[in-house]
């Protein structure tokens, strides 16, 4: 049966339509739902594991997760907090301040025989290293590059093991 409205009649009022959510919101809701995989998460979503770990950091859900698009500002571990928003690859500047930002603090860790500290610096780079790769910044990428290998090719075994010397590497192509 049809409704006929008669003169005069105002029309029912327009239901607002819903708003749309958010990839953000969908995880939260999710999560606090009980699906706390990230990985599941994103599947879910259809949206990267760094993403997911990225909206659960910043809602304060998840801590302890780490990969390479998750900030720097949540702390990994004790090293972490000397380079929290400290590293950048903007351009060949900023990745130059990086490195030598990185240098400073692994020559330190160095002369202190903190060979987890010296690791975490080699991370820092490699990560930023990566980033600045697949981000198609690849000048920016080389400053990490050339800090990286020069730390590689100073490897050696220590002194009493069986394992042979690292051979130098010819330069790269390019």
């Amino acid at each position: 049966m049809t409704a006929i409205r008669k003169q005069g009649d105002r029309p029912a009022p327009a239901r607002p339509e819903a708003r749309r959510t958010s990839k953000k919101d969908q995880i939260v809701s999710l999560f606090l739902g009980g699906i706390t995989d990230v990985q599941d998460l994103a599947a879910i979503i259809q949206a990267r594991p760094s993403y997911v770990a990225g909206v659960l950091q910043e809602s304060n859900l998840l801590r302890g997760y780490f990969d390479l698009y998750t900030t720097t500002s949540h702390p990994m571990n004790v090293y972490s907090k000397y380079f929290a928003k400290k590293l950048g690859y903007k351009d060949e500047e900023a990745a130059q301040g990086s490195v030598d930002l990185i240098a400073r603090y692994y020559r330190q860790f160095e002369l202190a025989g903190d060979r987890a500290g010296q690791h975490h610096a080699l991370l820092m780079a490699l990560t930023m290293f990566d980033r600045a790769r697949w981000t198609g910044k690849g000048r920016e990428a080389d400053v990490f590059r050339r800090w990286l290998t020069d730390r590689l090719q100073e490897a050696e075994p220590a002194a009493g093991s069986d394992a042979e010397p690292l051979k130098r590497l010819p330069p790269p192509h390019g």
